[in-house]
């Protein structure tokens, strides 16, 4: 029987590679797992008062639909979050979707046409890709200097063609943990307006940075045409509860998005109204627990880089938020980064993901892990990582 093309090239590199380790499991290795960006994976837990809140709702009835576009009470605190970072919207502005990916799949169906031109930064995240090849649309990478967290503003005029519809950035990066400062942000922006393009930004690391404070693309994005996607999963800890959001900047040249994506949210019912909830008592309750995830994480993450850059055959530059480390293989004796994965998998049990799965021309040549886990499990996989590269 057929089977569409469009589904037939999606790929996922971050899952699909997992596969290989759950083969070797099968067979009694025990396995690390350094694939994933998920912290409740590794320890970490939504704050009380969140988990009794999603309870609450549960235990007083509110397991119906809920509006599409989203839980009213919830849409007003989102917007008065995004505009603390600067972005102006008011509750009308956003949309409550079943995680980022919803999300980002809403926006790719609504600007994406046969054809166009998406331009990403290099690395990405690959369902950046994914969607626009599902749409019909053609992903271009476009350079950053990750040891400085800076696009590279004339390689992104270079690829500007009139096909190119949209400039995608993510701020904190995954895989690379770059964060763009407020003269990139700008830059690109104004960029974007120069050539009549959509700025789809990616926040949803945007409280998990070491060593600078973060700016959000609401500062510089005045009345350009700015789509801000952002969720629960990382900060609020809310990762299995799959519920992000998209904001709209108040700009005329988004008006036929505003009427036409909530369409999408109609035709999908609506998200899951209990998580709602709970996602509401995790932007209004205590954020006292973020300083000490943080700060968990930098102490991993300064661990990580210094083994790291103390193998011979690595080199990392140091990622600026998110909980990711890109390291590049500068003396590989196998024939592609996947493969590279792939052995230290089977001889040393420790999963990460090859870098070419985050796009072939920036990727090729890294793996991402994530230095999510506890500091002796930590140890043990670099040491594991130490000796493959040896």
């Amino acid at each position: 029987m057929k089977i569409s093309q469009r589904v037939a090239g999606v790929e996922y590199a971050i899952r699909d590679i997992a596969l290989e380790a759950r083969k070797l499991e099968k067979q009694g290795k025990k396995i690390t797992y350094l694939n994933i960006g998920d912290p409740l994976q590794y320890g970490f837990q939504p704050p009380e008062n969140v988990k009794e809140a999603l309870m609450k709702a549960v235990r007083e009835g509110q397991n119906y639909y809920a509006v599409s576009e989203g839980l009213p009470e919830l849409r007003e605190e989102i917007a008065r979050k995004e505009k603390r970072k600067g972005l102006g919207v008011g509750e009308d502005d956003i949309l409550v979707t079943n995680g980022v990916s919803e999300a980002l799949e809403m926006i790719t169906a609504s600007i994406v046409e046969p054809g166009d031109e998406v331009l990403i930064p290099g690395p990405y995240y690959p369902p950046y890709a994914s969607y626009v090849r599902l749409f019909g649309g053609v992903p271009i990478e476009f350079s950053v200097d990750l040891h400085n967290s800076t696009p590279d503003l004339g390689d992104i005029r270079k690829k500007i063609t009139p096909r190119t519809v949209a400039i995608c950035l993510i701020s904190p990066n995954n895989p690379t943990g770059a964060v763009f400062s407020e003269k990139s942000l700008k830059d690109l922006v104004d960029l974007a307006n120069e050539h009549g393009l959509y700025i789809i930004c990616d926040e949803i690391y945007d409280q998990i940075v070491f060593d600078e404070k973060f700016v959000g693309i609401g500062k510089v994005s005045g009345d350009s045409p700015v789509i801000l996607l952002n969720g629960f999963s990382k900060v609020h800890l809310m990762s299995g509860w799959r519920i992000g959001y998209i904001s709209f900047n108040q700009s005329k040249k988004l008006e036929a998005l505003r009427e036409n994506v909530p369409k999408l949210a109609r035709v999908r019912i609506a998200t899951n109204l209990p998580v709602q909830y709970a996602a509401l008592e995790s932007l209004k309750g205590p954020q006292n627990y973020l300083p000490k995830f943080v700060s968990d994480l930098k102490r991993r993450r300064d661990y990580t880089i210094k083994r790291l850059n103390g193998m011979g055959g690595l080199s990392c530059s140091n990622p600026k938020g998110a909980f990711y480390a890109f390291p590049k293989i500068e003396k590989n004796r196998y024939g592609s980064d996947k493969e590279f994965v792939l052995e230290l998998l089977k001889s040393k049990g420790v999963l990460t993901v090859h870098g070419s799965g985050f796009g072939t021309q920036y990727g090729s040549g890294h793996f991402r892990m994530v230095f999510l886990p506890d500091m002796p499990v930590l140890e043990g996989a670099l040491d594991k990582i130490e000796e493959f590269v040896g």
